[in-house]
């Protein structure tokens, strides 16, 4: 018997987490569609025609991984409700329970769940609990598992994501500007507003950065809702909008370059299970800022300023610091950019190896 990995396609963080996987890992792949096809069926209710198409492919894809020789390594907790079905071992990477506390606190992180979400998210979560191995990327996943799921911690194996290869560039900028950098999407859970007051504070109060500009680079979300809408509505009452410029998805050499010549890097959510953008931007010499909860003080360790995501003050008061303290910034993109080397998918890829082994030893 041995371990087969799914890999899933697409842009989104979860599908490059499995494909860096794949590349690293010489073992059996699925290499599937699968998790695009199941997003298509966000948001919408049990009254919704798709509700049949889930349920044409929830029988499909089970049978075929029930065909298929060995042990499934589901790359996403929201292939979970494929492995609920089946009628051997599985392990499963679990990035975060976004989702399930959404279902709990009515959809303060991402969205409310509709009906037919908590439907499929229930599946996914219930799967979890009869997992042989749980993949996690930070010990506060691991412990929201343990906390909220009632897994056994035994059964959890914490192994942090590794970070692509990103270097300093000097190509296309954003914009003529100086700027303040934030890449990601516009969820609740990332905490923009506390970003964008604290960047209208800083304007109003220091004449010298009166040229300053936000860049957000990034889908505005999934499927889930409008995101877009309500961040405009927050620049837009706040008298920011002419300063604030929005980039959807960008090359990474274009990537690279908007990081390497922002003035900052802002990573103020509330919720994280891991958290690529600032790891990113340390590759590229730029001081980063983030919040001091869930996963990111993990994560980030002292390379960063670390802050409350909801006090406004401290982060225009930190901004203002890293703009215009030389020695500040160079310790923050030395610290950085010498915490980000810890972080390779070729050791990621052998921990999980190790993980697939001891699956294998106890079957």
């Amino acid at each position: 018997m041995e371990v087969f990995l799914v890999v899933t396609h697409g842009r989104g963080s979860i599908d490059l987490y499995s494909i860096r996987l794949a590349q690293h890992l010489k073992i059996p792949k699925l290499h599937t569609d699968v998790y695009q096809r199941i997003s298509a069926l966000f948001g919408k209710s049990l009254a919704d025609p798709s509700l049949v198409k889930g349920i044409e492919l929830l029988l499909s894809f089970s049978k075929k991984l029930n065909e298929i020789p060995g042990i499934p390594h589901f790359p996403n907790h929201h292939l979970g409700r494929f492995a609920y079905f089946l009628n051997k071992p599985f392990i499963v990477t679990v990035h975060d329970i976004m989702r399930y506390l959404d279902i709990l606190w009515n959809g303060t992180l991402i969205s409310k769940p509709s009906s037919q979400d908590k439907l499929w998210l229930t599946m996914d979560f219930k799967a979890i609990k009869k997992a042989a191995k749980v993949i996690v990327p930070s010990n506060h996943t691991k412990k929201d598992l343990v906390k909220y799921l009632k897994v056994p911690e035994e059964k959890i194996e914490v192994i942090p994501h590794g970070v692509d290869d990103f270097k300093p560039r000097l190509g296309r900028r954003p914009c003529k500007e100086p700027y303040i950098l934030y890449v990601g999407t516009e969820h609740p859970r990332k905490n923009l507003k506390t970003a964008f007051k604290a960047f209208k504070l800083l304007k109003e109060e220091s004449p010298r950065f009166k040229d300053l500009k936000f860049v957000k680079v990034g889908r505005a979300g999934g499927k889930e809702r409008c995101f877009r809408e309500e961040t405009l509505r927050i620049i837009n009452s706040l008298g920011i909008a002419k300063d604030v410029i929005f980039i959807s998805w960008v090359s990474k050499e274009e990537l690279e370059s908007y990081y390497t010549q922002a003035e900052l890097f802002i990573f103020p959510s509330i919720y994280e299970g891991f958290g690529w953008p600032p790891l990113e931007a340390m590759q590229c010499n730029c001081p980063v800022i983030a919040s001091n909860t869930t996963s990111i003080p993990e994560v980030l360790g002292d390379a960063t300023i670390l802050l409350s995501p909801l006090n406004v003050k401290a982060w225009k008061d930190a901004m203002e610091e890293v703009l215009t303290d030389e020695s500040l910034r160079k310790e923050l993109v030395e610290k950085g950019a010498s915490h980000a080397k810890k972080f390779s998918w070729k050791k990621a890829a052998e921990r999980t190896l190790k993980v697939y082994q001891e699956i294998l030893e106890s079957s």
